[in-house]
């Protein structure tokens, strides 16, 4: 369904380079201009990488204008996050790595100036037991419930989100949790919206005073 047709992967050494068409680079020094690509995935990268930050910058820094930044990460609170508590849960994958929540994600896309468009939660199951449970993982994904094992975070530049509103309210808007990329209003134009209004009222009641006094003149 994507109209991306010229797809480029990304490779720490060229012993794991799928094709000829990897690119094999430190991660925070991509070799492309800014804004080159439509779409930049993040595939649970983040969680391993020596320098988070910086790759997080530079996937916004080749993400085009108009184009979308995708992250994927493992969530600390879920039951795969519980996991990780158990005595050697760190060690093996995917428990290897530092895990952050995406309200984190939220704070790092903001000094890149972007902003989560979309966020989504998958890999829904008990403590203890694998994510192949449909029941949970049907309901955990209508009601977008933040206990997934794996978040996916859309996001876009604050430019391109400044004009519209995300496709869809997360978890917890309607109870008054902070959602990330949920719809907001903007309060300063709420304020000059009710500053117009008084202005409009007043100027009527003027003017209903100066024809007033007209009529009792003649």
């Amino acid at each position: 369904m994507s109209s991306v047709r010229h797809v480029m992967r990304w490779a720490p050494t060229l012993e794991l380079a799928e094709s000829s068409s990897t690119i094999v680079c430190h991660p925070g020094r991509l070799p492309l201009p800014s804004g080159a690509l439509d779409l930049v995935v993040l595939h649970h990268i983040l969680e391993v990488v020596d320098c988070p930050h910086q790759l997080l910058q530079e996937a916004a820094r080749v993400t085009a204008g108009d184009g979308r930044l995708i992250i994927l990460g493992w969530s600390p609170v879920s039951a795969g996050g519980l996991a990780r508590c158990w005595p050697g849960g760190r060690r093996t994958m995917p428990g290897i790595g530092h895990w952050r929540s995406a309200r984190r994600m939220r704070d790092w896309l903001s000094f890149v100036e972007f902003e989560i468009e979309r966020l989504d939660y998958c890999g829904f199951h008990l403590p203890g037991l694998t994510p192949h449970n449909a029941l949970l993982e049907t309901l955990g994904r209508r009601h977008n419930l933040p206990w997934g094992d794996c978040w996916i975070i859309q996001a876009r530049s604050r430019s391109r989100l400044a004009c519209r509103q995300p496709q869809r309210p997360l978890f917890g808007t309607a109870l008054g949790a902070s959602g990330l990329g949920a719809s907001r209003v903007d309060t300063s134009s709420r304020a000059l919206e009710s500053q117009n209004s008084r202005v409009r009222s007043s100027t009527e009641s003027s003017s209903g005073t100066g024809r007033s006094r007209k009529a009792r003149l003649r």
